[in-house]
């Protein structure tokens, strides 16, 4: 039996779950943080929670991604003034971006963006959709005329404008990156505009997001981001949470979830630190498959996990090995080296043909060539004859010297292809 248990996240209506079992109680936390004023007055219910605790619980999966931060993360409402205080002051229009899923955080904005009598235009397909689904759906209420296109956005004063986007993380795709590169079709950044980024970088988008900044800030806007302790909160728990979870819950076993590796062996250290049996806890990496009991806990087996590529003209996976050549590619370029090499004399037989891109520029071609020229012919004084019975083992040869050669003057290892001919 399934039992879905409310609680309290960046989407709404966020639920974990209380899985019941022959072998025992399993709970299932999902990405969670305890919120006692939520948007929507639907506190985490807690209640519920301690219930199953008291049952007894024989293993629980819990939220790992903020294991790091002490204290307790701040409620959503709390977000409500910083809003306040960027939108009394805004003269122009105001444009804020956030994560489409966070749809209390579009509603907050949204609200002050009404109080202060502005227009609102939504921009981003997900936006869009999650939006108009959350207000069909009965979990929040906002009448359909606020609303304008971005086409009708020039017909209004700037003071009277608030837009809505997508692109919090610097996707290349999205409508404030394609705002701020100035290849939006109706929004322009102009040098009045205030914008309202209320997120924080995912951990490997912060190159993204600097460069989106960048972009804004050249284009004379006000910016809001981190410079507002308040502009955006975390959707998950904090240490003080996940302690409080894990006394509500007292587990059996504890299987640290939602996070990478060292926000799960952070976790562990606080469920230890909470009475948990140090040795009924167990750090999975992805695709592990984990068998429980009564008595025990252990690893089963392990799936094969990743990213698959896929070819958009053939709609077909691309093989891991063609994806890694083409990566060695871009990043180091491609030598090609045709010559032709006297079986008996191990001596060159007219210049080799050397062709290469991506490693050296037109320019230096010919002293390259020349380069590669005079290598081939410093092995080829050392070579042992019976490796010149074998073009094959000969071409493995020249392309190991060759490869070192290039790495220890430009430190890279592009694609060597010798065609070595043995006259």
């Amino acid at each position: 039996e399934v039992e879905w248990i409310h609680i309290t996240h960046s989407i709404i209506d966020a639920s974990a779950l209380a899985i019941t079992t022959k072998a025992g109680t399993i709970i299932h936390t999902g990405d969670f943080k305890i919120d006692h004023t939520p948007i929507d007055g639907y506190p985490t219910d807690l209640g519920r929670l301690a219930y199953y605790g008291e049952r007894g619980v024989l293993c629980l999966m819990s939220d790992s991604t903020n294991s790091y931060r002490e204290g307790f993360t701040k409620s959503e409402s709390s977000v409500g003034r910083t809003f306040d205080a960027i939108f009394s002051k805004a003269k122009g229009r105001v444009i804020m971006s956030t994560f489409s899923s966070n749809i209390h955080r579009v509603y907050q904005a949204i609200d002050w963006g009404l109080k202060y009598n502005r227009k609102v235009c939504v921009i981003g397909r997900s936006m869009e959709r999650n939006l108009y689904t959350a207000m069909e759906l009965g979990y929040i209420k906002l009448d359909k005329k606020i609303f304008i296109d971005a086409n009708e956005v020039g017909k209004f004063k700037d003071n009277e404008v608030l837009i809505v986007t997508t692109g919090s993380q610097g996707e290349t795709m999205s409508a404030l990156y394609r705002m701020a590169t100035d290849e939006h079709k109706y929004i322009k950044i102009k040098p009045t505009d205030q914008i309202i980024i209320s997120s924080k970088a995912i951990p490997g988008n912060e190159s993204s997001v600097s460069t989106v900044l960048n972009f804004l800030i050249k284009s004379g806007a006000s910016v809001a981001y981190q410079d507002f302790s308040e502009i955006h909160v975390s959707g998950h728990a904090a240490q003080e949470e996940q302690k409080l979870m894990l006394r509500l819950i007292k587990p059996k076993f504890f299987l640290p979830v939602h996070g990478e590796y060292n926000h799960i062996a952070k976790h562990k250290e606080t469920a230890v630190a909470c009475g948990v049996d140090e040795r009924n806890i167990y750090l999975m990496s992805d695709g592990d498959q984990i068998e429980i009991c009564q008595k025990y806990m252990k690893r089963a087996k392990t799936v094969k996990t990743g990213k698959v590529f896929i070819d958009n003209q053939i709609n077909k996976q691309i093989s891991d090995d063609v994806v890694i050549d083409r990566q060695n590619l871009a990043e180091a370029g491609v030598v090609m080296i045709i010559a032709q090499i006297s079986r008996h004399g191990a001596k060159l037989i007219n210049k080799p043909r050397v062709i290469s891109y991506g490693l050296v520029g037109d320019k230096q071609d010919g002293e390259f060539r020349k380069e590669m020229e005079g290598v081939l012919e410093q092995y080829l004084s050392n070579v042992k004859e019976e490796l010149l019975k074998d073009g094959r083992i000969l071409e493995g040869q020249v392309r190991q010297v060759i490869r070192k050669h290039i790495f220890r003057k430009v430190k890279k290892y592009p694609t060597i292809v010798p065609i070595i001919y043995l006259m």
